[in-house]
């Protein structure tokens, strides 16, 4: 009988404990699920969104933060996550079997290649209904879209300037740190960003995929394309406060306001000289180095810049396109016919 009794008690031990565990096991979950719960609450009042785990909210913060830790060695750029990283690694192993006919250039994916054609037929499907503006590719709109909700969600830490992608804001912290993380393998020289690069590398290339449909001229950039095709309109839309003068970019208008504050912000590493915009200085860093990547395609002679290449071959040509108001003579450049016009003012002081 005491062995029976044992034996009920025993039973009746074991399934308290099982209760008892089966307890302590559901509060734990209902712990689990209340601390998730309560994290993902957290983190939708900072940030708007909800996670299912910690990787995807760390990664996300990392977004936000800007924080890139992982990096690609081949190429330089930097990545969020190690899935990502490892997902742009096997873009530099994949075969580029899809060749534009029009200029021969080879890509990975037909979208690609399908994009690139659009840069030489200038097709752009892509419309913005707010502004009329066209674009070559759906991720373009949705960029450009930004401009026009005016949001600018991110913020650099260094100087509290906001952007209206994370992209942007990325490229603009490298004028913080110095970073160029993209480099040219021809001649070395590093950039801020690929784009930056992919345009440099047209200059060793000769690639011109840019054309004006107005001339038939070809261009580098679609930037340079944009800046010509003022000049058949004839609009100058920029004006000097101090002179009067005009000019068709933004750019060529803070150029030259620097040369009446006498601003030089821009300094040669090497000899201490400086210059009032980044073209000079690297027009000049090139008489330290040598470097002439400007090459004559007549008679094989190089420059140091594209001016001096394009005063060159107006010899071959026999182009004067610069002339001179008072007498009707023509000039190669533009330094001669202001060195002409000065005769004219030497005979006008000596006549009176």
């Amino acid at each position: 009988m005491e062995d029976g009794n044992l034996s009920d008690t025993s039973n009746t031990d074991v399934s308290d404990n099982l209760d008892s565990v089966k307890q302590i096991s559901s509060a734990e979950e209902s712990l689990s699920h209340g601390k998730k719960m309560l994290e993902r609450n957290i983190k939708s009042e900072i940030y708007g969104e909800s996670f299912v785990n910690s990787s995807n909210l760390n990664r996300h913060v990392r977004l936000h933060s800007g924080k890139k830790t992982f990096h690609c060695e081949i190429c330089g750029k930097t990545f969020v996550d190690n899935s990502s990283l490892n997902a742009h690694k096997q873009t530099h192993n994949r075969k580029k079997n899809f060749h534009c006919k029009i200029c021969g250039k080879p890509f990975t994916r037909n979208y690609q290649l399908v994009y690139h054609i659009r840069t030489h037929t200038g097709e752009k499907p892509f419309h913005c209904e707010i502004c009329d503006k066209y674009f070559f590719t759906n991720c373009s709109l949705i960029k450009h879209k930004k401009i026009h909700s005016g949001k600018k969600e991110f913020k650099c830490e260094i100087c509290g300037k906001f952007f209206l992608d994370y992209s942007q804001l990325v490229v603009h912290k490298r004028t913080h740190t110095g970073e160029k993380p993209f480099h040219c393998e021809i001649c070395g020289k590093a950039f801020l960003n690929n784009f930056r690069l992919v345009a440099h590398k047209r200059v060793h290339t000769g690639e011109k995929p840019f054309f004006c449909d107005l001339c038939g001229k070809s261009f580098f950039s679609n930037t340079n394309l944009k800046r010509h095709k003022l000049q058949h309109i004839g609009k100058k839309e920029f004006h000097c406060e101090f002179c009067g003068k005009s000019y068709f970019s933004n750019s060529e208008l803070k150029r030259h306001r620097r040369k009446h504050v006498g601003e030089k912000t821009f300094h040669c590493e090497i000899c201490g000289k400086s210059f009032f915009d980044n073209c000079g200085l690297i027009a000049h860093i090139r008489s330290h180095t040598g470097e002439k990547p400007y090459r004559c395609e007549m008679c094989e002679k190089s420059f140091v810049c594209k001016g001096d290449l394009n005063t060159h071959k107006r010899r071959h040509t026999g182009e004067k396109p610069y002339h001179c108001d008072i007498c009707g003579k023509s000039f190669f450049c533009k330094s001669s016919l202001t060195k002409h016009k000065r005769t004219h003012t030497v005979k006008t002081l000596n006549n009176e």
